[in-house]
């Protein structure tokens, strides 16, 4: 009889967990693209959170592997020799709790070498969206990242 009564109390301490973990306005960790592409960690400093490329797809040239990968596109040619594993590619996210957001931030494409406007929010199914656009947010493009766990 107490094992029948346990799994309620399971179900609703878990379902609580996982409600807790979606509000939180906490976006630290590995993050994939839903594309399986690249994965970013996420981590906090002082107020703003920052994203580090950890892994990226390299099968569209295998004579250079990730680990290799130079930050070539850079405009700044004493930047191009950067490697792209753990290359900062996102910071000045700052969260909003009005309308449970992060913004001010600035996120930079090292596939072409260009820097973007940056915000991020939080989907009912668990989804990390980042909006890079240019000036106007409406001028700009989604990426949807999954929580790696």
């Amino acid at each position: 009889m107490k094992k029948i009564s346990f799994l309620p109390v399971l179900l609703i301490t878990l379902t609580t967990f996982a409600a807790a973990q979606h509000c939180t306005n906490d976006i630290s960790g590995r993050w994939m693209s839903t594309e399986k592409n690249i994965e970013v960690e996420i981590f906090k400093t002082e107020k703003e959170y920052k994203a580090r490329v950890t892994w990226f797809d390299d099968s569209d040239d295998k004579s250079r592997p990730m680990n290799i990968r130079c930050d070539s596109k850079n405009p700044n040619k004493l930047l191009r020799t950067r490697k792209i594993i753990g290359l900062e590619v996102m910071h000045g996210l700052v969260y909003n709790s009005e309308d449970n957001e992060w913004h001010g931030g600035r996120i930079y494409d090292a596939s072409s070498g260009k820097d973007w406007n940056a915000k991020a929010w939080l989907t009912s199914d668990g989804c990390l969206k980042v909006r890079g656009f240019w000036h106007f947010e409406f001028l700009g493009q989604n990426m949807c990242f999954k929580k790696v766990l």
